[in-house]
């Protein structure tokens, strides 16, 4: 049975036909209790009915909604990009996640949804009636961009194929990205993509990342206001750079493969006209890594 939530981005989105863009502006519902500067960033939640050792569903994206929902200055958006499903997808998986960021829609908290190789478009679809735009800028792909005060969010989708680790855009949603991009070239352009790029970053994870990395460069390097990429998918942490373009990957909120190294927790993004200061929210309040933050300037 498919989990019908309050339409919070379908009542926020400004759609342009001729163009075929799906814009969402977050300043249209801005208010007093509402930080235009503050984007939280999430990925990976892995979300299930019941893990596979039949242990419950971990609360972790359970502890990022109920901070959102209890903040005083609530953020201008969350974007959680990609893997939100377990391991492949299931009805379930869908169901269990709408129930899990209901209090987002319910505080008017406006939020964004990507997907990755975990998930399945068809059965997200299905569930989440909501998210699938009557005409999509792209045919099976789910895509959209977010405007905030300091910058425009390109969200793309890098699913390729469920359970295959490798991501690609194809030529399609490339050809709307160059579009899109250039029809909102007035802010910096930040990519959310779930797939890591093939490029700077980690050498190690290049094989699972996003296969058409090179000819994406193509298009954002030469466009100066294109200023970071955002993606998961790799569970850790880290910050590179390609051709001035900053590489961001933020924590996934489910698991880590070696807690020794990187653990779960979230992101919060302050922006401004000249950069953005990323301030890293873990599941354990004690972690190291906690309330640590890192700024960036745009080139």
């Amino acid at each position: 049975m498919p989990v019908h939530l309050p339409a919070q981005n379908r009542r926020q989105f400004l759609f342009t036909l001729g163009a075929g863009f799906i814009t969402y502006s977050t300043s249209a519902f801005a208010s007093e209790t509402q930080s235009e500067d503050l984007v939280y960033l999430l990925n990976d939640t892995h979300i299930g009915e019941k893990h596979p050792t039949n242990s419950p569903v971990p609360s972790h994206l359970r502890q990022a909604v109920s901070e959102l929902v209890n903040l005083e200055q609530k953020p201008a958006c969350v974007l959680i990009n990609g893997d939100l499903a377990l391991k492949d997808g299931q009805p379930g998986d869908y169901r269990h996640f709408a129930k899990l960021i209901r209090p987002l829609r319910e505080a008017k908290i406006d939020t964004h949804l990507t997907l990755g190789n975990h998930d399945e478009r068809d059965v997200f679809y299905g569930v989440m009636e909501e998210e699938k735009p009557a005409t999509p800028p792209v045919k099976s792909k789910h895509i959209s961009v977010v405007q905030t005060k300091h910058a425009n969010f390109f969200l793309l989708d890098s699913l390729h194929k469920t359970m295959v680790t490798q991501g690609t855009l194809g030529k399609e949603q490339r050809a709307w990205l160059t579009n899109a991009l250039d029809a909102h070239a007035d802010k910096p352009a930040i990519i959310v993509t779930h797939h890591n790029p093939r490029l700077g970053g980690d050498p190690n994870h290049f094989p699972g990342g996003l296969t058409d990395s090179v000819e994406l460069w193509e298009i954002l390097a030469p466009r100066k206001q294109v200023k970071a990429y955002i993606h998961g998918h790799i569970h850790d942490r880290g910050n590179a750079q390609h051709k001035g373009i900053h590489i961001l990957n933020t924590p996934a909120t489910s698991y880590v493969a070696n807690p020794k190294l990187s653990t779960t927790g979230w992101t919060v993004a302050k922006l401004s006209p000249n950069g953005v200061t990323l301030t890293t929210h873990t599941t354990d309040p004690k972690h190291s890594w906690n309330q640590q933050a890192k700024t960036l300037t745009w080139r």
